[in-house]
């Protein structure tokens, strides 16, 4: 009775069923195949785009485009892709995520969907975790392509933009997911169009796509640059945050260790103001002050060291918690930073502000197809579905999976556990067998390392203080007597190769010295073992004491274990299990939540993002913008009227205020209060919109039609480019603040997507004022030079890079005022 329901609803069913009637049929075709020459098989490339410019579709050449890359796998790098790996190309190829064990062969799986796909010349995207796999794969699998016809690049941060344009304009590009994102924002802060370097976002194949599209998805992309700030505002916020008690002064919810979040209580505010000297805290004039505080308090009591970084020649290196590695360069936005340098008393940098930023979850949904890889995303399968439209296919292994998951081994205590994992350690040291101890933290790592040399136990350890030695350190973790401490598994993807001898002695032995948060990182570390049908063993070791059980687990589990006096003895146990398993249902519930309510909010931005970017790539793309900047001087005018004019009967002290600011702010040639009389609101516009057109259109008559184009296009530019950054600050600071509307029973959402879209007409009003009034008022030059307003941004992928100071240009008496009034510069900031 089941089956019959599993055939009839299970989704996955239908999709591997599926997938095996064309798999039968590609693998079929392998005779066939093989009996082409070299230059047949390569001719096959050229046969399929004909077909394709024809009519036909992918689907229609699937079949004998896959058996094609199949043989090309294997005359090329002497593999043929499995019958299962087959099944996994199927499923990438029609945007899925394939789940395929550690060790079944997903790079050599991917190249027959990129193969199919590149085959329409609009690009296939294959993105990997870091640059060195991204260089290797594209040398090694693009080996493949190239035999067949196609061009493959490989894109790296450290590429001039000629060659980025290149690698992009390949048929297949391997990048990493960073340097996607940032050429992506880069390429919407260009002056020239052909300074862009991507085409179109169309088909993307992302290995390890749990990593990057669930455990990065919170962290976005920012390109930053220089920003003010008083760096003993810093030391005295941190000062206050130190001198606070939990519960009285603030309070710490921690819902998740991703999650936690740190607010002062009543109480906690109260002290604010005493110390700081202000009346109340929550003004919109002590709007900054608080920031610096709530960065403050979330760097003492939510960022932890040795977890969430480390501090290294006196300076403060973000460790990525999934991974264990360093992220050199890399720097916490908006401020915080800069309070866990007071935090630790090291220098305090510059704080930067943001250019431009987008998150992992809104670039990956702009490609037109998205599908992914990796050996755990099922656990994660509700996420995929919601936020990207993915099903998660698990594909058989090619060999049935030998390795020994044992259950779990509860402690009371925490001492009890790790003397156990000695012990543990020992005994299968001696008899040679090679062990991989897998940590959540680098303090965790540094203990259990403390412990085995106690006990005389040689071992290396690996993670974010080791990164330099990883490579060398992950080659011989399978060894004999092999004993190596990793924390979250970092090495992830590196082969751990068995000999004969370790085989016997039951292969690679993984010990997890606690649960993590989420069972798909548990799962990561057990898939270290028992690669290809190799035997292995592992196991967890847990104790109540542990931080997941602490936050999460059962109040009656851990009073049953001290009534009962375990001691230093471990249990196994059906109850036990079951709540080490809810513990992180709910984590990982917890978790999903934040990262969807996170993208809810950057859906706001990024609506704006995308009619900004519409904007300026309307201006790059055509060759001339005079109607749409006609456009924004009746827009501005629309708005002088409007704003003075509440309804259609204006009265003689309105027409007179709409008079002055448009002789004051547009037109040279002043008219008369007079000239508006009788008049309706629209006729008044029209008439002002018509005097303004006619004067700027006798000015550009004055300079050839390339010289105004020009002219338009670079003043636009500027004025957007400058008020979007505002924009984009103005919105985190907005959102920083945002949930506090909650007490006043507002909805903390809507509340910021209606603030949000407020400040969005503003700004555009804003530009249309400033595009207005310099068009009117500016002098047209014959060198007129587009200025790249964010030239010098960096991400927080690299280091700083030195700024080029800029040349101020004298504002005369009767320009317009830089600051943006609309007034003119003696009536404004020159009194």
């Amino acid at each position: 009775m089941m089956g019959l329901f599993r055939k009839l609803f299970d989704h996955e069913y239908k999709e591997l069923k599926k997938f095996t009637e064309k798999a039968d049929k590609i693998v079929a075709l392998d005779e066939e195949m093989t009996k082409l020459s070299d230059d047949e098989l390569k001719y096959k490339t050229e046969e399929f785009k004909e077909r394709l410019a024809n009519g036909e579709t992918l689907e229609d050449i699937l079949i004998e485009a896959f058996a094609v890359a199949r043989e090309a796998a294997y005359r090329v790098i002497g593999e043929k892709p499995f019958y299962v790996q087959v099944l996994g190309a199927l499923a990438i190829h029609y945007g899925n995520i394939a789940e395929m064990k550690t060790g079944e062969g997903k790079t050599l799986t991917c190249v027959l969907p990129a193969y199919l796909n590149a085959l329409e010349g609009k690009g296939v995207h294959i993105i990997t975790v870091n640059e060195y796999l991204a260089t290797r794969d594209a040398e090694w699998m693009g080996g493949i392509h190239r035999f067949l016809g196609l061009t493959v690049g490989v894109n790296t941060r450290d590429m001039s933009p000629k060659e980025k344009q290149e690698a992009y304009n390949c048929d297949i590009l391997y990048s990493t997911n960073n340097e996607i994102g940032f050429d992506y924002l880069r390429d919407n802060m260009v002056i020239r169009k052909e300074n862009r370097v991507q085409r179109p976002l169309n088909f993307a194949i992302v290995d390890e796509v749990d990593s990057i599209l669930i455990d990065e998805a919170r962290t976005p992309l920012i390109i930053s640059g220089g920003a003010q700030h008083s760096a003993n505002l810093y030391i005295d916020a941190d000062k206050f945050a130190k001198s606070l008690k939990e519960e009285t002064d603030y309070i710490c919810d921690e819902t998740g260790k991703s999650t936690i979040s740190v607010s002062l209580t009543d109480e906690g505010s109260e002290k604010a103001e005493k110390m700081f000297k202000i009346k109340n805290l929550y003004e919109i004039e002590n709007a900054t002050l608080l920031h610096y505080i709530n960065q403050a308090l979330r760097a003492n009591y939510a960022m932890k060291k040795d977890v969430d970084y480390v501090v290294q020649d006196d300076e403060i290196i973000i460790v990525d918690q999934f991974t264990g590695r360093l992220m050199k360069g890399r720097a916490y936005s908006d401020g915080l930073h800069q309070a866990i340098e007071a935090k630790e008393g090291v220098k305090i940098n510059q704080e930067t502000k943001t250019l431009a930023t987008i998150t992992f979850q809104n670039l990956f949904r702009m490609y037109k197809k998205l599908s992914g890889m990796t050996g755990t995303a099922k656990t994660e399968e509700e996420e995929f579905r919601d936020i990207y439209n993915m099903y998660v296919i698990e594909i058989p292994t090619n060999k049935p999976v030998i390795r020994v998951d044992a259950p779990d081994l509860v402690f009371a205590t925490r001492s009890a556990k790790y003397k156990a994992i000695i012990n543990e350690v020992k005994s299968r040291y001696d008899k040679g067998q090679p062990v991989l101890i897998g940590t959540i933290a680098i303090e965790t790592s540094e203990l259990i390392s403390d412990l085995l040399k106690k006990a005389h136990i040689p071992h290396e350890i690996l993670n974010a203080k080791n990164h330099a030695r990883e490579a060398e350190i992950i080659s011989k973790i399978g060894e004999h007597r092999s004993v190596t401490i990793a924390t979250n598994m970092a090495g992830r993807g590196t082969d751990i190769k068995l000999s004969d001898e370790i085989r016997e002695l039951g292969g690679l032995c993984v010990i997890g010295t606690e649960r993590h948060e989420s069972r798909r990182i548990d799962n990561q570390l057990r898939g270290r073992s028992g690669r290809q049908g190799d035997p292995g063993y592992t196991q967890f070791f847990v104790s109540m004491e542990d931080d997941l059980m602490i936050r999460f687990g059962s109040e009656h589990i851990r009073e049953m274990m001290k009534s009962f006096g375990f001691g230093d003895q471990a249990i196994q146990s059906k109850t036990f299990t079951k709540a080490i398993s809810t513990a992180q249902k709910r984590v990982e519930g917890n978790n999903f939540d934040a990262r969807k309510h996170l993208l809810q909010y950057d859906d706001v931005m990024n609506t704006q993002r995308e009619i900004m970017y519409g904007k300026r790539n309307e201006i790059l793309d055509s060759e001339s913008i005079h109607e749409t900047v006609l456009n924004s001087i009746h827009n501005h005018v629309t708005d002088l009227v409007k704003s003075r004019n509440a309804d259609s009967n204006i009265t003689d002290e309105e027409l007179q205020s709409i008079t002055d600011f448009a002789n004051e702010n547009l037109l040279k040639n002043d008219i008369s209060k007079v000239e508006l009389e009788n008049r309706d609101a629209d006729d008044i516009i029209e008439y002002i919109y018509e005097k303004a057109k006619g004067e700027y259109e006798a000015k550009i008559k004055e300079v050839p039609v390339e010289i105004s184009n020009e002219f338009e296009k670079a003043l636009s530019l500027q004025v957007i480019d400058n008020y979007w950054m505002e924009q984009i600050n103005v919105m985190s600071h907005l959102r920083e603040g945002i949930y506090l509307r909650q007490y006043g029973q507002d909805d903390p959402l809507r509340a910021y997507t209606t603030e949000g879209y407020g400040l969005f007409d503003d700004m555009l009003q804003k530009i249309d004022r400033d595009i207005t009034v310099f068009l009117l008022k500016a002098e047209i030059r014959q060198n007129i030079e587009r200025k790249q307003v964010a030239k010098n941004g960096q991400t927080n992928d690299v280091k700083d890079t030195k700024k080029t100071p800029k040349k101020v240009k004298k504002v005369g008496r009767n320009d317009p005022c830089p600051c943006g009034s609309g007034k003119k510069y003696k009536q404004c900031c020159g009194k």
